[in-house]
């Protein structure tokens, strides 16, 4: 049952391969803790089957209000953060929708049960100054002098695998942080999604919707730069290959491009955590900070609703009140009132 409802997120709803495993891994707890339990046939609602052999169906008959609220209670108990907790319960309560369209439940039993508080926590993001710098210090990394050395060079030799990986690792960093794209959907392009001619880059985001991004000029040319050393790899070449490849010629995976940000980003005053999403958050803020329309940044995202856009400008209004408190004559030096 489970697994046809990871296949309904898959197919359906078109979710990332990520999200899917979050779902499973989420149900497959719920199945855990169940597991064991005697099951109580007087809490079961008059239109579930409750069975007593361990089988997928028997989890029905534990999906009760008192139950998920045990349930919420023990993951708490084991040290499960709050946010964690709301994950684990918004899964239960998709699976538990998707059952009442079956027609195996009447109603979502975990609407009824009440969540943990969760502080707000504002996206992570990085200065423009530090990420400024990285760019300004690894241009070599990207242009057309280093490139003349890859092509000199044997593909099979160390050097070449190098050289290879630094402009990749680098053109990984470019493009989330030039266009805020999703690691799924950095993994996702393919030679056919950049257009040269009209620069822009064409990105498939969540449910299949499809939008565009404009490119800037110097991202443009590292991009077409870097083409030319993936010729040289055992790389396919067709218009729906992948964009991005290994020195091998493979396609990138999530575990390699965390990587390759956690590499690149060590340094440079750049603190905190290192990951692709905190690139996406830093475009934004640093669009939002520079006048960019809210609205825009949303379609850049590919965000679904406003909402999840106007997060950013929190940060905003935090930076602006530090600047506010070290530039503010009576905020660095308080004195008597005039």
């Amino acid at each position: 049952m489970i697994d046809s409802y990871i296949a309904y997120l898959r197919d359906v709803r078109r979710y990332s391969p990520r999200t899917q495993a979050i779902y499973a891994d989420a149900l497959e707890r719920f199945r855990s803790f169940v597991a064991d339990a005697p099951q109580d046939d007087s809490n079961c609602h008059s239109d579930v089957n409750c069975h007593s052999e361990r089988s997928e169906e028997s989890i029905i008959g534990h999906l009760i209000p008192s139950r998920i609220r045990e349930y919420e209670a023990h993951l708490i108990a084991s040290g499960y953060k709050p946010r964690t907790v709301h994950l684990n319960l918004s899964a239960l309560s998709g699976f538990c929708n998707w059952l009442v369209k079956a027609g195996k439940l009447t109603s979502n039993p975990v609407r009824g049960v009440k969540r943990p508080k969760m502080e707000k926590r504002l996206p992570e993001y990085y200065r423009e100054s530090s990420m400024e710098q990285y760019l300004t210090e690894t241009a070599h990394v990207a242009g057309e002098e280093e490139l003349t050395l890859l092509e000199s060079l044997n593909p099979e030799e160390p050097l070449f695998t190098e050289l290879y990986r630094r402009r990749l690792r680098r053109l990984i960093v470019s493009i989330l942080y030039g266009t805020g794209i999703r690691r799924a959907e950095l993994l996702s392009l393919t030679r056919s999604s950049v257009d040269f001619s009209r620069a822009t880059l064409r990105v498939v985001g969540k449910g299949d919707k499809m939008r565009e991004i404009p490119l800037i000029p110097s991202l443009t040319q590292e991009i077409s730069l870097y083409l030319k050393a993936a010729s040289m790899t055992e790389a396919s070449t067709g218009p729906h290959d992948p964009l991005l490849v290994t020195e091998k010629g493979s396609p990138l995976y999530p575990e390699y491009v965390d990587r390759a940000v956690k590499q690149e980003l060590d340094g440079y005053g750049i603190t905190g955590r290192k990951s692709p999403h905190v690139l996406r958050h830093s475009l934004a803020t640093a669009l939002l900070q520079e006048g960019a329309d809210l609205n825009a940044i949303k379609e850049m995202l590919g965000h679904a609703n406003l909402a999840a856009t106007e997060v950013y400008t929190h940060n905003s209004v935090a930076r602006l009140k530090q600047q506010y408190l070290n530039a503010h004559p009576r905020a660095k030096k308080p004195g008597k009132n005039d």
